[in-house]
């Protein structure tokens, strides 16, 4: 006797599900409006960042005061993927350039 109970139970509970899902567009939307606003608070301001990181890069010269790991000093020698740098008179490392975190301000490590 209960073995019927379930079917009809099944059965009762099936029908309803059937006929909200009628329009697909519907089912999608919630996944379209989360990757929007992942799109725009998310990967958009990181693309952003990434294209301020590869100007300031490429625009490194012979002089420029930066923080290169954690380590200020000032760039001596800039080449395709190394830059030296100079941290303390006749101390030089190479760093890889994206080591370089910031560039600072002319005269910044002579305040210091």
């Amino acid at each position: 006797m209960s073995f019927s109970l379930v079917s009809t139970a099944h059965a009762a509970a099936a029908a309803p599900a059937a006929t909200a899902a009628s329009n697909p567009l519907f089912s999608f939307l919630p996944l379209l409006i989360l990757f929007g606003i992942f799109y725009f608070m998310l990967i958009r301001p990181q693309m952003k960042r990434q294209k301020e990181v590869r100007s300031m890069l490429s625009q490194l010269a012979r002089n420029d005061e930066v923080i290169a790991a954690g380590i200020a000093g000032r760039v001596d020698e800039v080449g395709e993927s190394f830059v030296t740098v100079e941290i303390a008179p006749n101390v030089k490392i190479r760093v890889q350039k994206g080591a370089i975190t910031q560039v600072l301000p002319k005269g910044t490590l002579k305040s210091s």
